[in-house]
């Protein structure tokens, strides 16, 4: 989450009120924000640099403020201050709009087709008569920044630039020249420099060498200038001196070019909603014209405001309140979303400022409703559903093996899940294309370049970063690998692995086959060539040759052992021979891990079939609850189940069942309690037999006549049937 630094007594005094710092952490909180520290310039240079920078530096206290990462327009102090008194109803949310020049022609941008290559989008807007102060020039100054860090992915999608309008003349052109081709004074340098020799000189930049790659290798770099030739920037780099903005600046021109038009629109409707309150027409912004490289005009900034209607009860649902239509539109209205009840049933009309580009579904508005009505406000209740935990199969299973794998001796190690083309082929003997790796597209080092598709090469590295431990060193490590895989919807699958390594004075292939025989030992898994397990003489370009087997469980394939290659051992920098066991766990399991556990089955078969698995009409409906068959007496059973999720002790029993057979039909929807437990139970229907006992009696004796209770016995008999033949 990007952190807003604010002056606290600036702030206050924007808000017009004073607040504690413990009451404007609840504010803030209430909002959707955290105050996360309370500091000072002086404290915060003191850490960063040391106590003797800090001299001089201001006793201001600071307030640092975490704001989600979508909301830009809370970045600076006005958007925060605008948003928060809103929210507390002392003002009304501004309304923004696009004005034309007063001479009647707008300031143009027009875009070459030489920019198609580098950054082919830009937009424009100016804020005519704009009054500076230095908070709000400091202000205007940290948002560009604030927004080229978020939004704008550090300049490489959006980069912002903001001139002095007064001393630029249009109509501007955006173009791409060769860098030999641009010369001009850099902001804050006294004399001109060539692009090239920019690149050079901001090499050593703390700030601006981050942004050189974003160019530095394309043919052509983007330049905009004005009519004069007066260049106003070196886009994503650098400002011109020329067209500097100071606090006496009364117009401001701000660009923004773009790889992504839709961000550059954001960023640049985020500049001028933010400071257009200090306009002479507070709350304006003047359009500007681009023309694009085919003719196309286009007009900014867009300022479009959008409607969305939903159902309060959607609303209502999602965040567990029961609000009317009109209560909901005040909420949405405190939160900027200017809101109104339609009439037409329980539809709400919302309305979408510029600012709130982070609004993109109804589940937005939802969350915004959800921290204007106040979180701690929302009344506990108990969940719908009462589901029962369970560990994943293949993670069960990578356990227990963890455990028993560690006393036989071996070290346990984790290494990256990503590794280099060299590791995962070329030192193991094999052709890349072969593995069936999976790519980093981006890959940032030479290490992270493939996803691993086994697990010896990460082994055999942590015994190169440990070979000066004692001898023999026994390593295991049980861990996924990814294979590209075409049948799933992603295009790769995981399979969970076993490698095991021993590297000693002596190759120790005994050590790796004891260790197999023992691991199918607790696995289960007899020797033998049909039901069990064998190993098969096998060729490796990875193990030595002769001393490499393939294993093999109830006739498939599942891994290899052997002693590895001198090669190999080699290339990972290590002087002993070693041998290493690698193989797949998944087909242990009888199936695979990525289906959940499920335990009706023979529930789902007796919906197949078309067989009742409960009768249908209750032996009994006479309990200790009352009749289930009144209203009353299932409210009654509702309460006793507010706060217990069986009828006995903590897990299902034959008193469940015995209940559950008393209710004739599902219970009422407002009975959430009641229907909670009721569906859990019909889940655990087709086991009931191996349910325990219980403990006392729920259900008591019919007092219909006896042919109805007779006509029950035989549909438990036919639902008895049918779940002993499914």
């Amino acid at each position: 989450m990007p952190t807003v630094g604010v002056k606290r007594d600036l702030l206050f005094k924007a808000l017009g009120k004073t607040y504690s710092d413990e009451e404007f952490d609840e504010l803030c909180f209430e909002f959707g924000l955290e105050l996360d520290e309370i500091t000072t310039e002086k404290e915060i240079i003191s850490k960063e640099q040391g106590d003797s920078k800090a001299s001089g530096a201001s006793d201001l206290i600071l307030y640092k403020i975490d704001v989600p990462a979508n909301r830009y327009d809370l970045l600076c102090l006005e958007g925060l201050v605008r948003g928060l008194q809103v929210f507390k109803n002392k003002r009304e949310a501004p309304r923004y709009r696009r004005v034309r020049a007063s001479s009647g022609e707008p300031q143009r941008l027009i875009i070459t087709e030489e920019t198609a290559a580098v950054r082919p989008h830009a937009v424009a807007a100016v804020l005519r008569n704009i009054t500076f102060t230095r908070e709000r020039y400091d202000s205007f100054i940290e948002l560009q920044e604030k927004l080229h860090q978020n939004i704008c992915r550090k300049r490489s999608l959006v980069a912002i630039g903001t001139h002095d309008l007064d001393t630029i003349s249009g109509p501007f052109t955006y173009t791409a020249k060769p860098p030999a081709q641009i010369r001009f004074k850099p902001l804050n340098q006294s004399k001109e420099f060539s692009a090239s020799e920019l690149m050079s000189l901001y090499k050593t930049d703390g700030h601006l060498r981050h942004f050189l790659h974003i160019i530095e290798d394309e043919p052509l770099y983007p330049v905009i200038h004005d009519k004069n030739g007066v260049v106003l920037s070196m886009p994503p780099i650098i400002n011109g001196e020329h067209s500097k903005i100071s606090i006496k600046t009364k117009n401001v021109f701000i660009e923004c070019t773009a790889t992504d038009v839709t961000k550059a629109k954001i960023v640049l409707d985020m500049m001028v909603t933010a400071f257009s309150e200090y306009c002479a027409q507070p709350f304006t912004v003047e359009e500007a014209e681009v023309v694009y490289p085919d003719g196309k005009r286009c007009v900014y900034p867009e300022l479009a405001y959008r409607t969305e209607k939903l159902p309060s009860d959607y609303i209502n649902r999602k965040v567990g309140i029961k609000e009317s239509p009109e209560k909901i539109a005040q909420l949405l209205t405190r939160m900027c979303l200017k809101s109104r009840a339609t009439g037409a049933g329980d539809e709400i009309e919302v309305e979408i400022p510029p600012t709130r580009s982070d609004v993109i579904h109804a589940c937005d508005i939802m969350e915004d409703a959800a921290v204007a009505y106040g979180f701690n406000n929302i009344v506990r209740t108990t969940p719908r559903t009462c589901t029962v935990a369970n560990q994943f199969p293949i993670n069960k299973l990578t356990e227990l093996l963890r455990l028993d794998l560690a006393a036989a001796g071996f070290t346990e190690a984790l290494n990256f899940a990503l590794c280099s083309q060299e590791d995962l082929a070329d030192k193991l003997g094999k052709k890349i294309e072969d593995t069936k790796a999976v790519h980093i597209s981006n890959p940032k080092t030479a290490e992270f370049q493939v996803v691993r598709t086994s697990l010896l090469p990460g082994v055999l590295k942590t015994v190169a970063a440990n070979r000066k431990m004692p001898l023999p060193l026994k390593l295991f490590e049980i861990s996924d690998v990814v294979l590209k895989d075409e049948s799933k919807d992603v295009g790769a699958r995981n399979i969970r692995r076993f490698c095991a390594l021993f590297y000693s004075k002596s190759p120790g292939f005994e050590v790796i086959h004891g260790l197999l025989d023992r691991t199918m030992q607790l696995l289960e898994v007899r020797p033998g060539p049909e039901d069990g397990y064998h190993i098969r003489a096998a060729d490796d370009c990875t193990f030595f040759p002769g001393r490499c087997a393939e294993i093999f469980v109830r006739g498939q394939s599942v891994g290899r052992l052997g002693v590895l290659h001198p090669d190999v051992i080699t290339r990972f920098e290590l002087t002993m021979p070693c041998s290493a066991l690698e193989m797949d766990l998944e087909p242990f399991l009888g199936h695979s891990s990525e289906l959940s556990l499920c335990h009706d089955v023979p529930l789902q078969e007796l919906h197949l079939h078309s067989f009742q698995t409960k009768p249908l009409f209750p032996a009994s409906t006479q309990t200790t609850f009352g009749d289930l068959s009144d209203l009353t007496a299932l409210k009654s059973l509702d309460r006793f189940l507010a706060d217990k999720s069986y009828i006995e002790g903590f897990s299902a029993s034959q008193a469940d069942i015995a209940v559950f057979d008393a209710i004739a039909a599902a219970p009422p929807p407002d009975l959430c309690h009641l229907l909670r437990w009721h569906n859990h139970t019909r889940s655990l229907y087709g086991e009931r037999a191996r349910l325990p006992a219980s403990k006392g009696h729920y259900v008591l004796p019919a007092q219909g006549n006896a042919a109805s209770a007779n006509d029950g016995e035989d549909l438990d008999l036919l639902a008895e049937y049918a779940a002993r033949n499914a």
